[in-house]
């Protein structure tokens, strides 16, 4: 069945995915092919914020890793809630793609479609406080502390929820950069009611059935968790997921970003209070690429963009990029290894004081 549906869905899929060629279904080896098939059978899809990811088939393992084992897998926390989270944090790196997907998600496990909720009302949809509460927190977990409201979760629940945090940090900034704004066609305005309540239907059902954690751990070796994960000490399967995900996308971006863009890009990370790049804040940022060396700028440009506004990344940078012979599976690695490398430090920076019930 999953290799029927990776076939069926692989046209949709690559419709939506920019600047990089997904590795189609037939071609699919090795891990791309298991990722595939665990998509499919676990996500419905072949869903496009993955696959995205399949010219670097270690980033496309870890990408899948964390996504599974932190939003389908239930202990703490439920399904409805996780995708609330998602949708919340999506809002904040203003990726509609995710926002639209993961709020249509939220709309279907509710069960009513009497009024979209996150999609048309944003967190003011979310009508149940505490939700909203950890929806305002979600969305806040990439600015200042001072603007970040309190953390409101049980010790119970923590390294699930960071984990959707997390990994919806790293996802948003590849979407931003790699997908169209919609996962939607373009319909006429009498269709397009019916046909998001179908899609709700359909997500909704898909997320229902209860995972089992760890089924996607073997994709990738072992590795040490390293002291930024300590967040996900509680749940074993997100540490441990965590933690060889990183491994492999710091493998990846070791093989294909120069190092003065990694100290760069690290540098930025930790002297800067908020992993966001404000509208018209953008001056310190061109400044650290101009220290560059110039042979480094176009890369440097795209993945200090990717970790603090992926929103901005142009067609025009990824063009600069390719012209220094990055192929696809090099433009994924730089892109991810930043976009992980901003998504750890925001998870690092959110280690609560967990409210205790």
């Amino acid at each position: 069945m999953g290799r029927l549906v990776s076939r069926l869905t692989h046209p949709v899929t690559s419709a939506h995915v920019r600047h990089v060629k997904p590795v189609p279904p037939a071609a699919a080896r090795g891990t791309v092919a298991r990722v595939y098939r665990d998509l499919a059978d676990e996500f419905g899809i072949l869903a496009p914020p993955v696959v995205l990811h399949s010219p670097a088939p270690d980033v496309l393992a870890a990408c899948w890793t964390m996504l599974r084992e932190t939003l389908l897998v239930e202990a703490a926390v439920g399904r409805r809630t996780k995708e609330i989270v998602a949708t919340a944090v999506s809002l904040a790196n203003r990726c509609p793609y995710c926002v639209e997907v993961h709020s249509t998600a939220v709309d279907g496990l509710a069960g009513t479609w009497a009024a979209p909720l996150m999609r048309t009302h944003g967190l003011d949809g979310v009508t149940d406080p505490r939700l909203r509460d950890l929806a305002r927190w979600a969305q806040a977990t990439a600015a200042q502390p001072p603007e970040r409201p309190p953390a409101p979760f049980t010790a119970d629940e923590e390294a699930e929820i960071i984990g959707v945090v997390v990994t919806f940090h790293h996802i948003n900034r590849m979407v931003n950069v790699f997908l169209r704004d919609s996962p939607m066609p373009r319909m006429p305005a009498r269709a397009d009611g019916p046909v998001r309540r179908l899609t709700g239907r359909v997500l909704g059902a898909w997320a229902r059935p209860r995972r089992l954690p760890g089924r996607s751990l073997d994709l990738l070796p072992a590795a040490t968790t390293a002291a930024d994960l300590s967040w996900a000490a509680g749940r074993d399967h997100i540490a441990t997921a965590f933690a060889r995900a990183g491994a492999a996308v710091d493998a990846a971006g070791g093989s294909c970003v120069p190092e003065p863009v990694l100290q760069t890009v690290e540098t930025l990370l930790a002297e800067r209070p908020a992993v966001a790049l404000e509208p018209h804040d953008r001056g310190w940022l061109d400044a650290a690429v101009g220290r560059l060396p110039q042979e480094h700028r176009a890369a440097g440009r795209l993945a200090s963009l990717t970790a603090f506004a992926s929103y901005r990344v142009t067609d025009q940078m990824i063009g600069e990029v390719r012209d220094r012979g990055y192929d696809d599976a090099a433009l994924i690695g730089l892109t991810a290894w930043a976009s992980l490398a901003a998504a750890r430090t925001i998870g690092a920076r959110l280690r609560p004081e967990p409210i205790t019930r």
